[in-house]
């Protein structure tokens, strides 16, 4: 599974418990009951990833900017909702409220300080984690008695990156839509993942991702569609010089980065349908070598392009090899929409329609 490289993490989180609404910053390395129902049954184990930059403002204060964070956050709170329980759902604070506990509160905490302005003085990538857990020692199986947010931040160097290979693992199912747990970051969805790239390493020790297809395993392998990578969103470019976005639905967590990456595109003139592709597609593009490059879209590594992607056929051998199409044109589009991504994160790129740029004087 893809990894963060050159991490460093803030030796303060905080916490916010939801039935008091009482904040606080706790201890250094604070720990989670062994004796928990977040950590054995996985309830109430939502959370977020958000990118963020810091950096000085012209009059030389700090300020950090985010992109579509928002939507982040309404996508941690539909999380929060599913596994809080229906009499407790006016719990989960809004969108609003959770903008004051990260920025307002958390962000702006004089003990932040020193982490965040280090940040600024070397340009790094910000993360923030916020996630959730019940705070009461207890191993019963039912919804969280003691809900509570926490969060910590962290500056890294880079998260999977390029090159990187792959593999398909149609035998593995990531979520299963009727659950409708796909579509949100939940502790129960991620253990697939990890045994997902165990799976593709044995196919390809060099792999660093999986891509999964859909629930449908008693399906014709060529009929199954395509839905996302172990832990990102999925972006195929074509010969015809079109990119193709996997719609989202309930077994795919709708990417805020992609939304970005693809309006970046537009604005670079690239035209981007939104469709399902089967894996019967990807085997006859990839064999006629019309798929010029598979991308990894997400949050902590923007886009990367996919170096060499293994497919399997029916018995799990190795059928087909993507290599990408580098002269292509649109392989140094890709690049070029990355680092105009995070450029408008940094104040050197203006956001195009669709992408809302957030700023905070901390």
């Amino acid at each position: 599974m893809a990894k963060f490289e050159g991490i460093c993490w803030s030796p303060k989180q905080m916490r916010y418990g939801l039935p008091e609404k009482d904040y606080e910053l706790i201890e250094d390395g604070a720990k989670v009951y062994a004796v928990s129902r977040s950590i054995h049954y996985a309830l109430f184990l939502a959370f977020e990833g958000i990118r963020f930059f810091c950096r000085k403002n012209p009059d030389g204060g700090l300020e950090v900017a985010f992109l579509n964070w928002r939507r982040n956050l309404e996508r941690f709170r539909r999380g929060m909702i599913f596994n809080i329980g229906r009499e407790n759902r006016g719990l989960v604070p809004s969108v609003v409220e959770l903008e004051d506990i990260f920025i307002g509160r958390y962000f702006r905490e004089p003990a932040m300080r020193g982490f965040f302005e280090e940040m600024a003085e070397m340009g790094a990538q910000g993360y923030l984690r916020p996630f959730t857990i019940d705070e009461e020692q207890s191993i019963g199986v039912n919804f969280p008695n003691r809900p509570a947010v926490r969060a910590t931040v962290c500056r890294y160097d880079r998260y999977l990156g390029e090159p990187f290979a792959g593999v398909v693992v149609p035998h593995l199912v990531r979520a299963q839509g009727v659950n409708k747990t796909g579509c949100l970051k939940l502790g129960i969805n991620y253990v697939m993942s990890i045994k997902a790239v165990e799976e593709a390493k044995r196919i390809d020790p060099a792999a660093a991702a999986a891509l999964f297809l859909d629930d449908q395993p008693r399906a014709g392998l060529r009929e199954r569609a395509i839905t996302e990578w172990d832990s990102s969103c999925c972006l195929l470019a074509f010969r015809d010089g079109n990119v193709v976005k996997i719609p989202e639905s309930d077994l795919i967590l709708p990417s805020v980065t992609i939304l970005g990456i693809v309006a970046v595109l537009e604005k670079m003139g690239v035209g981007v349908e939104e469709r399902d592709v089967t894996y019967g597609e990807l085997w006859d593009r990839t064999r006629a070598k019309d798929l010029v490059a598979i991308c990894s879209v997400g949050t902590a590594g923007i886009l990367n392009r996919c170096d060499r992607l293994v497919l399997v056929d029916e018995k799990g051998d190795i059928g087909l090899t993507h290599v990408p199409a580098r002269g292509h044109p649109l392989f140094a589009k890709l690049a070029e929409a990355r680092e105009y991504y995070w450029n408008i994160y940094r104040g050197n790129a203006e956001p195009p329609d669709g992408v809302v740029l957030s700023r905070y004087a901390l």
